[in-house]
């Protein structure tokens, strides 16, 4: 009778962590297609434009991770307080993520605008697209402040078990930034006897229209966090609680050098892709927007890991962290197995709704088929990372992550590209071997038992 009351307790859980997944999903769908809408259109303007848009992304990518990582200890925490019932501490935790977007925001406004035009050339762009991705990489950071809030708050509402209002936002952000890409990015045409109006600006409109919705999208937010019956920062003093603080930012600053080491790497890494050349750069660009979206189910539910691992240690409830753990590790499994399968079948049709040249669509489908091989490792280690995030584990995240990227992709690629002189497929094996031992570590940190509190 225990072994059965085990088992129907463990798949009651199903409704409640696809109630927290779906919505984190379906935001991160509609991202992704405006991700693919964007490269699509930009792409229609040549190689030279998509490259001139991809030159800067891992710096996107270390700038937005790194805000996200300061959101981890907030959400580490108001997960746990919520599933304790104490409310106050919760929204207490939610004025001091106020601080930490209001900080992290102006930092992250001020140093890009005022390098922007340094990041193409240390990122080995060619001469000829520097002024353009400089232009662009300006342009995106000029709402710093709103996008971290969007990032920050976000998180927090996630935390506390509301993830649709994010989602809600998002959709808002994705479909003003396609209707103002299809305004800006082109000049005036006729479309079926009607002419629509377009501004021309290329890839300056494209930089535009998202700097536009993350501005949309940060206000939204920031007014969903004020108005929420529990964790709104209304009352609270705006200043700093080390009470709550500490334990934030002892969960927050691994997670945050984390972020900043592992993209960091994927700054190295893309700087020795750029110099490949012209055509690699674009297979590479357009090949990671065509993987983001196979990574959904994995990062949907990576939400529902740290949220749920996080109430569950609130409430100090073993067997509902150990069904937990089951569960979500089989689902991910599961769906990571799908959509591996369906990257692998039509890796060359995705690269071709965004390029035409025949040359980057055949490498980029080439190194999408080899990636597609490793998902199902990589989602559990997406799934693990979640857990332990929940639990307020972000140390051992942050130790495999710089190892698997220093010590696997960025000196693997380093002798593959520099010294042998292989092309892109050697570098994208050397980022799946990097996937691998991830998996590899963080199974075994599992296994032992050490990363759940109440089984110690």
């Amino acid at each position: 009778m225990k072994e059965k009351r085990f088992r129907t307790g463990k798949w009651a859980m199903l409704p409640v962590i696809f109630t927290l997944a779906w919505p984190t999903m379906l935001e991160q769908a509609m991202s992704t297609a405006v991700q693919y809408v964007d490269a699509a259109m930009v792409g229609r303007l040549g190689a030279a434009a998509t490259a001139a848009v991809g030159v800067t992304t891992t710096i996107n990518w270390m700038i937005g991770s790194t805000v996200s990582a300061l959101g981890i200890g907030f959400l580490s925490f108001i997960a746990q307080a919520y599933g304790a019932g104490d409310r106050q501490r919760a929204a207490r935790a939610s004025s001091q993520a106020v601080l930490a977007a209001l900080i992290s925001g102006t930092l992250f406004t001020v140093l890009p605008l005022a390098l922007h035009r340094q990041v193409p050339v240390w990122m080995q762009a060619d001469k000829s697209i520097r002024e353009s991705a400089g232009l662009y990489f300006f342009i995106l950071y000029t709402p710093m402040l709103l996008r971290a809030a969007s990032i920050i708050f976000g998180t927090a509402l996630r935390a506390s078990g509301d993830t649709r209002t994010p989602m809600r936002v998002g959709i808002l952000m994705n479909v003003i930034n396609v209707v103002l890409n299809y305004l800006l990015i082109y000049p005036t045409h006729t479309v079926w006897g009607v002419k629509v109006p377009g501004a021309g600006l290329g890839v300056t409109g494209a930089a535009i229209a998202s700097a536009v919705s993350y501005a949309v999208g940060g206000i939204g937010i920031t007014l969903a966090l004020w108005r929420h019956p529990v964790i709104s920062p209304r009352g609270q003093r705006l200043r700093p609680d080390w009470e709550i603080l500490k334990p934030c930012l002892k969960v927050a600053l691994p997670s945050t050098l984390q972020r900043f080491g592992t993209s960091f790497g994927y700054v190295a890494f893309a700087a020795m892709i750029n110099a490949l050349g012209t055509v690699p750069l674009a297979a590479h660009s357009i090949a990671n927007t065509v993987e983001s979206a196979f990574y959904i189910p994995g990062y949907g539910m990576q939400t529902a890991a740290a949220t749920l691992t996080g109430n569950a240690l609130g409430a100090g409830d073993k067997e509902r962290m150990k069904d937990l753990a089951h569960m979500l590790l089989i689902l991910e499994t599961a769906m990571m197995l799908v959509s591996g399968t369906l990257l692998f079948l039509f890796a060359p049709g995705m690269m071709g709704l965004f390029t035409v040249d025949a040359a980057v669509i055949a490498l980029g489908a080439t190194v999408l088929r080899m990636v597609a091989v490793s998902e199902p490792f990589y989602g559990v280690a997406i799934i693990l990372e979640g857990m332990l995030q929940g639990v307020g584990d972000t140390v051992t995240p942050f130790i495999c992550n710089i190892i698997g990227m220093w010590g696997v992709r960025i000196l693997g690629t380093f002798l593959c590209t520099r010294l042998l002189r292989l092309g892109l497929e050697a570098a994208w094996a050397c980022m799946i071997a990097h996937n691998l031992l991830l998996f590899l570590l963080l199974t075994v940190h599992y296994r032992r038992g050490r990363w759940n509190p109440l089984s110690r």
